[in-house]
């Protein structure tokens, strides 16, 4: 006689039996696991299962019993004293695959287009919880100024605005080459040399500058407000200050976006400026358009509207690019492999989202004849 408190195994002439007892649960199968693979039972014996000293058992153990139970022929198996848990057993019985069941699905493809779609909605649907609460308490420190964190936005314009002016005005000014370079091969050959002026003015003011500055704010900016909130995030400082009674939208997204909201505008006026300096200076070079004569036409030709449309373009890229920065910073969860990833999500997702924003108004404002 072979066992433990959980089981006796008795050896008899043809035959083994198996007494069970006590409590079979989850919390002590694994002993009795052990054990019973222990007392090495040959699988080709009648073995006998006598239930009657059992007090308890639970869906687990059932489980462990049935594929305990698959080793053995089924003819070869006898249930003594099984009454008070046999209806269980059977239920578990019929549902208990051994195998894992592989099946090749011919409908992956919607399959993973409906999963895709749902995690598509979801997730806009999140975004668009916390574009809510961003305008709620945006209205709430419009009427509460002692609210808003003016030295903390003095701060951000400093680090996404001034920081940043050099890189703007590199890629404003090289853009500016490119467009005025390309469009002086074409118009030199009809003559048309002055209208290099309007082609270089309205591309910049009104799309370009606007749009190549927001590109450049949203790698730069977005990345580091999602980078910056999400190690708040590891280090348990968000959660802290809720413990505080402090709103993280109000005290860390807010005042990044007053601070794009108020320096991109900024910003793309500068890049304008830059942007129009370097297509003058092709104007000279390869046209021999003078500086006045560029400067004069330019006041003459170009209406205010143009630079008006891209500074007020602007304020919604600064909006967005530091809503979807903060955005990210906060789905970062606690491991550092995350903030990579949102920060990477964030820079596409900002990026992707100017370009659409800047079609979508250049489509309303061609409707309009702005």
């Amino acid at each position: 006689m072979s066992g433990s408190e959980y089981f006796l195994l008795e050896q008899g002439e043809n035959n083994y039996k198996l007494i069970l007892l006590n409590i079979w649960d989850k919390d002590n199968l694994s002993d009795i696991i052990k054990k019973i693979d222990a007392s090495n039972l040959p699988k080709d014996i009648s073995l006998v299962i006598d239930f009657r000293n059992l007090k308890e058992c639970d869906s687990s153990a059932i489980i462990y019993l049935i594929s305990f139970f698959e080793n053995f022929k089924e003819e070869n198996l006898i249930f003594e004293n099984f009454d008070f848990i046999e209806n269980k057993f059977n239920f578990y019985k019929k549902h208990y695959q051994s195998e894992v069941i592989e099946t090749k699905n011919k409908n992956q493809f919607f399959i993973n287009l409906g999963m895709k779609t749902y995690n598509v909605l979801k997730e806009s649907k999140y975004f668009l919880d916390f574009v809510g609460k961003v305008f709620y308490f945006f209205i709430y420190s419009l009427f509460n100024p002692k609210k808003i964190r003016f030295n903390a936005t003095l701060k951000y314009i400093e680090t996404s605005a001034v920081n940043a002016l050099l890189i703007v005005a590199v890629t404003s000014f090289l853009v500016g080459i490119v467009i005025a370079y390309q469009g002086a091969v074409q118009l030199e050959k009809f003559g048309a040399n002055i209208f290099i002026v309007e082609m270089i003015a309205i591309t910049m003011l009104r799309e370009i500058a606007p749009l190549v500055t927001a590109i450049v704010i949203a790698g730069r900016s977005a990345s580091s407000y999602t980078a910056e909130i999400g190690a708040m995030k590891i280090t348990e400082e968000v959660d802290a200050m809720k413990t505080m009674g402090f709103e993280p939208i109000l005290f860390l997204t807010l005042p990044r976006i007053f601070a794009l909201s108020i320096s991109l505008p900024l910003l793309v006026f500068f890049a304008d400026v830059i942007g129009i300096i370097g297509g003058m200076i092709i104007a000279y070079t390869s046209l021999d358009v003078s500086f006045v004569e560029f400067v004069t036409r330019l006041h003459n030709e170009v209406a205010v509207k143009h630079l008006l449309i891209g500074i007020f373009k602007a304020i919604f890229f600064g909006f967005i690019i530091a809503i979807i920065g903060s955005y990210r910073g906060f789905q970062v969860q606690n491991n550092t492999t995350s903030i990579g990833k949102y920060t990477t999500i964030s820079v596409v997702n900002a990026i992707f989202v100017v370009i659409v924003i800047d079609a979508i108004f250049s489509v309303i404002f061609t409707q309009m004849g702005i």
